[in-house]
C-alpha cells in the first residue's frame, strides 16, 4: 500500500512564439481568405468570435498563419508536435533535475495525428530513453486526455514500484482546420488554440515533500452507449468533402449527464460525511415538497465542503457558465477557467494545466486545500479527479508576461467587433 501513491512533481505548459497569435487583424484575413464563406457565415463568425471569451494572444498553426491551412502535410503537422515536445520537456528535464534516461512511464496523448514511427518514439529517439520505457500511445482522447493518461498512469504504479513517469498531452491543429462553411463545424476554429503540456509524475515516497501535488481520486465514465451524446462531437467531411469536427445542439446535455454520472460516483469520495448526510436530508423533504425544482434540489449539495478550488475544462464560454450553473459555483470559482479560455484559448486536453497555472500564478494554492479537475471530452467523456496539494505554490509558469493583466473586466472580443462592425451594418442596409 505505501507505494500506491501518484505525485506531480512538475508540469510546462507550452507557449508558441508571438508570431503565432491570432489576433484580431490575423483572423479577419483568415476568414475573408476563405472562398466558400459569405455574408451569411461572416454574421455568424462576428458573433460567434465577439461572444466565445477568447482573446487577442491565443495562438494558432504555423500552416494557418502562413495562409496554407487547405494543404496540410505531415511535415507541417510533426514540426507542431516536436516544438510543443520541445518547448515543455526541455523545461520539466531541466526544472527537476529528473534525466529522460531515468523516465520508466511514457504516456502521449495527441489525438488527431498517426505516425511512424509513432509519436513517443520520437521522443524516445529525441530524449535518448532506456530501452525498457514502457510507452502508451493514446489517440482519439480529445479533451479529456491529460486526465484519462493521469488515471492510467496512477494504476502502472501500482504494478512499477518506485517510478517517474511522464505525458505528453497536446492536439494536432494544422491537418485539421476547417476549411468548410457549415456553421457547426466552423465553431471548432473559433474555439482551438495551439497548446500543449508535459507532466512529471512519480509514485516515489521519498519526493513527496518535492511533489507539488497528490492525487486523492479519479473517476472516469464514458456515456457513449447513448446515440445522442456518441454523435454530439464527432470528426466528419462536409458536403464539399472539409474534414472539421461536427457539434450538435445536443452537446451541452451530453456534457451535463456525463458530469452528472461522474460526480454520482465520486462525490462520496470526496465530501465529509456530514456534507452527504444534510444533502440527503434536505434531498428527501424537497422531494416531498411540490414547489420544489430538480434545480434546487441539485444546488444544495455543496461542493466546496470537500474542495476549494474548481479546475475545470476551459471548452468554451457557454460550458463554462453550464458548469457554473449545475455545480453552483460563483465568479471567483470560475476565473481561473474563464482566463484561461480567454488568454490561450481551447487548447484541448492542455486547457486544464493553463487553468491550474493560473490559480498557482495568482497564489491561490496553498498546502493542504484540494482541487476538483473537470474534464470532457468526445465520445462522451467526463473524467474528474481530485488533487491535494503538498505545499504552497506560486510559480508563474505560461502565465509570465500576463499574469499581472488578469482578470479581464468583460472577456468579449470588442476589438473584433469595432473592426467588423461593417458586417451587421450591410445586413440592415439590405433589410432597408
Amino acid at each position: 500500500m505505501r507505494n500506491q501513491c501518484c505525485y506531480i512533481l512538475a508540469y510546462e505548459c507550452y507557449k508558441a512564439p508571438d508570431d503565432r497569435k491570432l489576433d484580431t487583424e490575423t483572423c479577419g484575413k483568415l476568414i475573408f481568405r476563405n472562398k466558400n464563406l459569405g455574408m451569411e457565415e461572416y454574421r455568424f463568425l462576428l458573433q460567434a468570435m465577439v461572444n466565445a471569451g477568447i482573446g487577442e494572444e491565443t495562438y494558432g498553426p504555423r500552416n494557418v498563419i502562413a495562409g496554407t491551412e487547405e494543404s496540410p502535410n505531415l511535415s507541417e503537422a510533426l514540426s507542431e508536435i516536436d516544438d510543443i515536445v520541445s518547448g515543455t520537456l526541455d523545461k520539466l528535464f531541466a526544472k527537476t533535475g529528473v534525466s529522460p534516461s531515468e523516465i520508466d512511464i511514457l504516456v502521449v496523448t495527441v489525438s488527431m495525428i498517426s505516425s511512424a514511427p509513432s509519436l513517443p518514439a520520437r521522443m524516445i529517439n529525441r530524449y535518448k530513453m532506456r530501452e525498457d520505457i514502457k510507452i502508451f500511445n493514446l489517440s482519439g482522447m480529445g479533451c479529456s486526455a491529460s486526465v484519462i493518461a493521469v488515471d492510467l498512469v496512477q494504476h502502472l504504479f501500482k504494478t512499477y514500484k518506485n517510478a517517474f513517469a511522464v505525458i505528453v498531452s497536446s492536439e494536432s491543429l494544422s491537418p485539421n482546420w476547417y476549411c468548410g462553411k457549415e456553421r457547426s463545424m466552423m465553431l471548432p476554429n473559433i474555439l482551438f488554440r495551439l497548446g500543449g503540456c508535459s507532466l512529471l509524475l512519480t509514485n516515489k515516497r521519498s519526493l513527496r515533500h518535492q511533489a507539488m501535488l497528490k492525487l486523492k481520486h479519479s473517476v472516469r465514465i464514458h456515456a457513449g452507449s447513448s446515440d445522442e451524446a456518441y454523435r454530439s462531437c464527432t470528426r466528419i467531411e462536409d458536403a464539399q468533402g472539409y474534414c472539421g469536427f461536427f457539434l450538435t445542439k445536443s452537446l451541452p446535455k451530453a456534457a451535463d449527464k456525463a458530469v452528472t454520472m461522474n460526480l454520482r460516483v465520486l462525490v462520496p469520495k470526496m465530501l465529509p460525511l456530514r456534507e452527504l448526510v444534510r444533502y440527503a436530508i434536505v434531498s428527501y423533504w424537497r422531494s416531498k415538497s411540490k414547489t420544489s425544482t430538480p434545480e434546487a434540489a441539485g444546488a444544495s449539495l455543496n461542493l466546496k465542503s470537500g474542495v476549494e478550488h474548481f479546475c475545470i475544462h476551459p471548452g468554451g464560454r457557454a460550458v463554462i457558465d453550464g458548469m457554473g450553473r449545475s455545480l453552483g459555483l460563483n465568479e471567483y470559482d470560475l476565473e481561473p477557467t474563464r482566463m484561461a479560455l480567454h488568454r490561450f484559448g481551447n487548447t484541448s486536453a492542455a486547457g486544464l494545466w493553463c487553468v491550474l497555472s493560473y490559480m498557482e500564478a495568482k497564489k491561490r494554492l496553498k498546502k493542504g486545500d484540494r482541487i476538483l479537475m473537470i474534464s470532457l471530452g468526445a465520445g462522451f467523456k467526463c473524467n474528474n479527479c481530485v488533487w491535494e496539494v503538498m505545499r504552497d505554490l506560486e510559480d508563474v509558469n505560461v502565465w509570465e508576461d500576463c499574469i499581472n493583466r488578469y482578470p479581464v473586466k468583460s472577456t468579449a472580443n470588442t476589438s473584433f467587433l469595432e473592426k467588423y462592425s461593417w458586417i451587421n451594418e450591410s445586413k440592415h442596409e439590405q433589410e432597408v
